[in-house]
């Protein structure tokens, strides 16, 4: 009985409105036009300032579980950035190479240098720039990750549990920071760089990066000379002595550059050292002079 009378009034209702009579107050008669417009969508940006257990490659949302940079962790989320331009315009990421890997690449050198406190290759550290998936980036996903890790040494870029932030991590006594080595030669080739306090016997320290210049790896692998060469004037700047031919009679160089694929990438930073042979150092050659560093 209710439903039947429920349709007569909803049926008298239209016979009134269809007869012309005015709609009651507050009624515009628009059944629309007072609904909330939808909320637009919003995608996934990762956060800055936290730290993760383990490492991505790929920004996968399922392999997101941020935490806080005071629990043991392996990786430190410094900068999030967003990427335009050509970049931003493929269908899919940017791949190893590409003007938008290089671009985010760019960005985070600069980012994560100025958190940590310098230059983040001149200490145990390492930058890894990750991107969306490709199903999010389709989705319209266009942000960037800058994650540092502290590494086990110059030489083993093994990564292991740590707590707290690498921020200012390379300032003031660091003990990230590259500063004194005893290098091990296997057949004349450098095999370790083993740290030692630079008031102990050494024969090799940090001096400084050199920023290479935009080539082929291949080509800077064949232009050891260059590299030699630009190595020297970082070490003439750190020892504060003339950058002269007279530099090969001070010292030697010893240098890292970036491997491949981080080349590719845009990393041109190359670690130089100072490197003596013939006799023990027992104190760092920074601002030494030539009363420090003689020609011998």
């Amino acid at each position: 009985m209710r439903r039947w009378l429920a349709a007569v009034a909803v049926g008298a209702t239209v016979a009134l409105a269809l007869a012309g009579c005015g709609a009651p107050a507050g009624v515009d008669r628009d059944l629309i036009d007072d609904w909330p417009a939808p909320v637009a969508a919003q995608q996934f940006v990762p956060a800055a300032n936290v730290c993760h257990h383990s490492s991505q490659q790929v920004g996968f949302l399922t392999g997101y579980n941020p935490m806080e940079c005071g629990e043991s962790h392996r990786v430190e989320t410094m900068h999030v950035g967003t990427l335009t331009g050509p970049g931003a315009a493929r269908s899919t990421p940017p791949p190893p190479g590409s003007p938008g890997m290089r671009a985010a690449q760019a960005a985070c050198d600069k980012e994560v240098s100025k958190a940590v406190g310098a230059d983040w290759r001149s200490g145990r550290l390492g930058l890894t720039v990750v991107l969306p998936s490709t199903p999010a980036w389709a989705g319209g996903a266009r942000w960037y990750r800058c994650d540092v890790t502290e590494l086990a040494s110059i030489d083993d870029t093994s990564v292991d549990l740590r707590t707290g932030s690498l921020r200012g991590a390379l300032t003031g006594a660091a003990p990230l920071a590259y500063r004194c080595f005893n290098p091990k030669l296997v057949k004349d080739e450098i095999d370790e760089m083993a740290p030692v306090s630079c008031t102990s016997r050494h024969h090799a320290e940090f001096v400084g990066i050199w920023q290479a210049p935009d080539i082929s790896y291949a080509e800077f692998n064949r232009t050891t000379k260059r590299t030699h060469r630009a190595c020297q004037t970082v070490t003439a700047k750190y020892a504060k002595v003339p950058d002269n031919s007279q530099l090969d009679f001070r010292a030697g160089t010893i240098y890292y550059q970036p491997y491949e694929q981080e080349w590719k990438n845009g990393n041109r930073g190359v670690q130089c050292f100072l490197w003596i042979s013939d006799r023990a150092l027992t104190r760092s050659m920074k601002n030494a002079g030539t009363k420090g560093l003689p020609v011998t």
